[in-house]
Order: C-alpha cells, then structure tokens, then sequence
C-alpha cells in the first residue's frame, strides 16, 4: 500500500491510483449499482406481471429465483467494475477477481436453490397425495445438497485451493456409502422414479404377479398394495419396478372373449344361425362393440363357438352385469330355438358285455371290483 502527497502540486495518490483514478473507479462502481438495482426491479416486476397473465409455472419460478438477488453481492460486482479503472498490481487484480467471481458462483447458487425450493412448494398445494410430496422433498434436498457441494468446490478452486484431494476422498468416500445401503439406495430412486415416471398412483388398480389390490401408499422405500382378500401387501419400490404391472385404472375398454359348447347332433340349418343369434344378442346391450362369433373348434364332446366383443368402460361391476345380462339372453334364446348346450361325456367300455348287461339290468351306479375297463 503506497500513499504519497505532493504539496506542491497539490497531488496525492492511494494505492499507486492518482485521485482522478479513485473518483472515476468510485463513480463507475456506483452507477454500475445503481443501474444493476433499476434493471433488478424492471425484470422482477415485468417477470411478474406476465406471470399473472399466464398459468405456467416457469415464470413463478423466475419471479422467486430473482427475488434472491442480494444487494450485498451487487455492490460486490459493482466494485468490480469500478476496480477496472484502477492501475492495480497483479497479485490485487488476482485478488478482486476471485472475489468477483466467487460472489456469483455463490449468486448463481441461491438462484438455483430458490428454484429448487420453488419446485419442491408447488406439490405442497392443491391435490397432491403425501406420498408424492415426501418424494419431491427428498429430491429436492438430493438436488440443493449437490448443488452447494458442486458450489462450494469450485469457489475453493477459484482461491487456488487443490481440491483434487478433496474430491477423491469424497468419491471414495461416496462408493463406500453407497456400496454398504445400495438395497436402500435402490429403493429410494425408484421411489423417485414413480413419483416422475407414474405408473401407478395412489388409488389406482394393479396387479403384480398373483397379487391383485389398490395402491394404499408410496412411500420412499415401499409400496402397499390392498389385496382382493382384505390383506396389505407390501412392495419393495425397487423389486416392483423390476415386476411387470397391470394398472387396470387407466384402461378404457374391457375385451371379453368366451367359448359356447353346444351338444353334437343339431342341424346344420341351426349350428349355422347361431353365430347371428349370438350378435343380435351381444348388439342389442349399450356400450358394447361386438367383434365376433365363429364355430371355431370340434371338441371331443362338444361343437365350440368363440364369442368376442369390447365393452366400453373400465368398470368392473358394469362389465359384469352386461356379461350376465348377455349369458342370460343366450340361454333364454337357446332354450327357444332348441340348441342345447354340451356337457361333458366319458364312455365306460366293460370287457365283460354280459357284465354291462347285469348293469342295465340291476341299474348299478358303479361296477363291483373285479372287472377290467378301457
């Protein structure tokens, strides 16, 4: 530091910088304040008119993230500026450069925690299940705590402090926690794939395995699962996504196939008017598509007849009373038209054909032991 003063002339000088070098630097630093505050205030208040104007979400998050300009690091950048007008020596100008420049690592770090902290709050309004806000906390804090460390070393190395060390115990340090709860891990970012994928929700239908049931709760390492039976079953979020799910909530149509097994020995002219029988039936019920019917297959002891079509809900209990209303106009009309339904035939073959006789004859139900069948 060198301050001189010249009595002849009147001169004096602060840091090598003469008085007319100060009063420029001094001058550039305010009005680069006062200018940063103005256009500070011109953005934050255009930024939230048009975010009453419009319903996105983003320019809220702008609005918040502004609003986090400190003043204190605007006079920090100010003075930067002003430092430019100044003859400083390499060591100084090294000097107010880092200061600079680690003010707006950390400016940029409380802008992006502001718009963290503004994405974790819009899930703690409006209808929001708990289990999905306790997952965008946690992803939140995840994404702050990598923000700040990522932050805070770079403001490091900006002094010329060797981080290398740092980083290489901390990555060692990281794989050894991360080796030891990797089952917890696991579950905890398939929670958080849940939460940003959404393949089931709370309330929805599913069925995983032979488990079927509603989904009761999500949580950061678990999923519970209603069953039919009145149990609770309880996922493992990272086993579940590994399973292949049935969400039965998002589907629209219901496809309903049967078989009808009518008895051999009808007419042709009759076997041949049932697949028309069988659409007049199926048409004439609401919210039903039919697709088709065919004589599809000769049974060992029955003609088959596969009937397909499509009902237009999801609703379990109003598909089955549309099946039941059709099963029933099938059997009303069958008995009408004469076609009688199969049932299941076996053939008992005796070796001895006078022992059958004896069978007729006494009208036994089973054969007395002793004789061979086939």
């Amino acid at each position: 530091m060198t301050f001189s003063f010249l009595s002849r002339t009147g001169h004096f000088s602060f840091l090598n910088n003469p008085f007319e070098s100060w009063a420029m630097a001094a001058a550039v630093a305010a009005g680069s304040a006062v200018a940063m505050v103005f256009v500070r205030a011109f953005v934050l208040r255009r930024v939230e008119t048009l975010s009453r104007r419009t319903g996105t979400r983003l320019d809220d998050f702008v609005v918040k993230m502004l609003s986090q300009t400190y003043l204190l690091f605007i006079v920090v950048f100010a003075l930067y500026f002003g430092s430019t007008f100044l003859a400083l020596t390499a060591k100084q100008d090294k000097f107010v450069t880092r200061i600079a420049i680690a003010c707006l690592l950390l400016q940029a770090a409380i802008w992006g925690d502001a718009g963290l902290r503004a994405w974790r709050d819009q899930f703690r309004v409006g209808p929001v299940d708990s289990e999905r806000r306790a997952s965008s906390g946690v992803l939140c804090f995840i994404s702050r705590l990598l923000l700040w460390v990522i932050v805070t070393l770079m403001v490091l190395d900006n002094f010329g402090i060797n981080i290398t060390t740092l980083v290489a115990s901390l990555g060692i340090g990281g794989v050894a926690v991360a080796l030891a709860t990797q089952n917890i891990l696991g579950d905890l970012f398939a929670s958080l794939s849940i939460m940003l994928d959404k393949p089931f929700e709370v309330g929805d239908f599913i069925i995983v395995g032979d488990v079927l049931g509603s989904v009761e709760h999500i949580g950061l390492k678990t999923t519970r699962v209603r069953g039919l039976g009145g149990e609770q079953v309880v996922f493992s979020n990272g086993e579940l996504l590994k399973s292949r799910i049935h969400n039965h909530k998002r589907m629209q149509t219901r496809r309903v196939a049967f078989v009808l097994r009518v008895a051999y020995g009808m007419g042709d002219e009759l076997l041949g008017r049932i697949p028309q029988i069988i659409r007049e039936i199926v048409t004439s019920k609401d919210n039903v598509d039919f697709e088709r019917a065919h004589f599809f297959s000769w049974g060992q002891w029955s003609l088959d007849f596969e009937i397909v079509y499509h009902y237009r809900s999801p609703d379990y209990l109003l598909h089955m009373d549309t099946q039941q209303a059709i099963f029933l106009e099938i059997y009303r009309r069958f008995q009408q038209e004469g076609i009688e339904f199969a049932h299941p035939l076996s053939i008992v073959r005796l070796a001895d054909p006078g022992l059958a006789e004896t069978f007729r004859r006494n009208g036994a139900a089973t054969p007395p032991p002793g004789p061979s069948f086939h």
